[in-house]
């Protein structure tokens, strides 16, 4: 597959715009390894290759376990995710396939018992720009960047 049209490029003010939302979000205080954790979730449901290349080495560059990363797509089958990562991980599903079931009251309940009313919304935030940025990656066939020995020969 290639690159259809480079989206940032083309219509620079609206990246901004969304770049604009990940700062905000990379800056709110919730703790970066589980920022990680949100990305390569939401991006994994997504299939957007680009964004769970990315996040996943990003995650390991922050000190994220091969292990967990390894294990992040079935995270309620192990005890690896504290109650803290379990609860984003479960908000970051809903939200991400909100069309699906909506954001069922013990999904969120169990969010409000782990964070506090801002990180809520911050979390939220979170996984609203994951999931922008996985559209845009998926709509325009954004390539990932992996090592040349990754690739197939």
């Amino acid at each position: 597959m290639t690159t259809r049209l480079n989206a940032k490029a083309l219509a620079p003010d609206a990246y901004n715009a969304l770049r604009g939302l990940q700062n905000y979000v990379d800056g709110c205080g919730i703790e970066k390894p589980l920022l990680e954790l949100i990305k390569v979730r939401a991006s994994q449901i997504n299939g957007c290759a680009f964004c769970i290349a990315m996040h996943t080495a990003d995650a390991v560059k922050g000190g994220e376990s091969q292990a967990r990363l390894h294990l992040l797509n079935a995270w309620r089958e192990t005890e690896l995710f504290t109650a803290r990562e379990r609860a984003a991980l479960s908000l970051t599903e809903a939200v991400t396939l909100v069309a699906d079931s909506r954001v069922p009251d013990e999904v969120y309940d169990e969010a409000r018992q782990q964070f506090s009313d801002k990180e809520v919304v911050d979390l939220a935030y979170a996984i609203f720009a994951i999931n922008a940025w996985n559209r845009l990656a998926i709509t325009f066939r954004m390539q990932p960047l992996v090592p040349k020995a990754a690739k197939a020969a």
